[in-house]
């Protein structure tokens, strides 16, 4: 049993797939079958997982573990996180304007006015656009859009994201909006 210094998550196991041990894993890498490229991965309770047999299932990955030799031990397994140490991560491969999301965690967010928001505390993506979840001192977590328009400027190294606390939906434009189409109060849709 080992545990990480810095865990990755990149995948979790779903389901068992057949007889033999396989197990459906949706991965979290660019290409799905690439998962077996990081070596063993680990369980967030320090079990290891080695790969021994990977292929397409279309939406998710088949895996065969080592030590998963049939459908009892496989079904066990349904929602396990597998992670790898940043280390693990290869940064050769990345080109300038690249980074792993996991990088972002801990950058502290300023706007051009030097405004400070707090720091990143997590990536989501929960399928409309990737979010950032920004936490300040004695504030309560705000998500805000990881876009162009809201995120100006990604410094790694300085330890900083600039962002424009108007399109993050930090600031209000001072627009008032009008509520609904005819700008007063919602009307009863009277069943319908």
């Amino acid at each position: 049993m080992s545990k990480l210094e810095n865990p990755i998550l990149m995948a979790v196991i779903g389901a068992a797939q057949g007889l033999r041990g396989e197990v459906r894993v949706k991965t979290f890498t660019e290409d799905p079958l690439g998962l077996g490229d990081y070596g063993v991965l680990y369980s967030a309770d320090g079990r290891k997982f080695e790969i021994l047999e990977i292929r397409d299932g279309k939406t998710v990955a088949i895996v065969r573990f080592r030590g998963i030799n049939d459908r009892n031990a496989a079904e066990v397994l349904n929602g396990t996180e597998l992670f790898v140490d940043r280390d693990a991560l290869p940064d050769d491969d990345l080109d300038e304007d690249e980074f792993y999301y996991a990088d972002l965690e801990g950058l502290e967010v300023y706007d051009a006015e030097n405004n400070h928001y707090g720091a990143v505390t997590a990536v989501y993506d929960f399928g409309a656009g990737d979010l950032l979840e920004l936490k300040g001192p004695g504030k309560r977590p705000v998500l805000i859009p990881f876009s162009e328009a809201a995120v100006l400027e990604i410094d790694l190294e300085g330890g900083r994201l600039l962002v424009d606390p108007i399109a993050a939906g930090l600031k209000d434009d001072g627009e008032e909006k009008p509520y609904g189409n005819a700008g007063g109060k919602p009307r009863p849709n009277n069943g319908r």
